[in-house]
């Protein structure tokens, strides 16, 4: 019984640990060590909550370690195209090409940085 307990445990802690790291990879490319960033200011945010917090704080060091794993993928990422990956920078660079059309710069109300 001891031994089914911890095997579960082991199982639960890895399909929890590097969670930001793996959620942040499957997304656009979000630069270097995207998931343990992500864990360092979700600690930092007032907004989150206490139950949060210590997963968080748990899966930090997991995150570090995938994303240490994933670097040369980052590195591989590093020089593509943004737009095609990222719904936000479609947005932007269509309303650059917008404005650039249009001749007005500074009358973007609808895209905020």
């Amino acid at each position: 019984m001891k031994m089914m307990k911890v095997m579960a445990a082991s199982c639960l802690l890895l399909a929890t640990s590097g969670c930001s790291s793996i959620m942040s990879h499957t997304g656009p490319d979000q630069g270097y060590y995207p998931g343990t960033r992500s864990s360092v200011n979700m600690l930092k945010d007032d907004e989150t909550g206490w139950v949060m917090k210590p997963l968080v704080a748990l899966d930090l060091p997991f995150s570090a370690v995938v994303d240490t794993v994933l670097l040369p993928y980052d590195y591989l990422r590093a020089d593509s195209d943004k737009t095609a990956d990222s719904p936000r920078e479609r947005i932007l660079h269509e309303e650059q090409q917008r404005l650039a059309a249009s001749g007005t710069p500074g009358q973007s109300g609808s895209v905020t940085h």
